[in-house]
């Protein structure tokens, strides 16, 4: 649990920043769908999947931007 602990406080900002892009996206695909399909479970389902995946992307993507800044 060590290295979970120690890897959450390294990179705490940019997983706050995750969490709040990911809860945002999600409110987003949720209204999009909604109002794309009239159908509330798919666009439930439709904004869970991609945000999540996104979520993922995006921690990766911003661990990449800050490597490029630092170096």
């Amino acid at each position: 649990m060590a290295p979970i602990r120690h890897f959450a406080q390294q990179h705490r900002l940019t997983l706050m920043k995750t969490g709040s892009y990911y809860l945002t996206h999600i409110l987003v695909a949720a209204g999009v769908a909604y109002a794309v399909t009239g159908d509330l479970w798919a666009a439930l389902t439709l904004s869970l999947l991609e945000p999540s995946v996104q979520a993922g992307v995006y921690f990766f993507h911003e661990r990449a931007w800050a490597r490029r800044g630092a170096g």
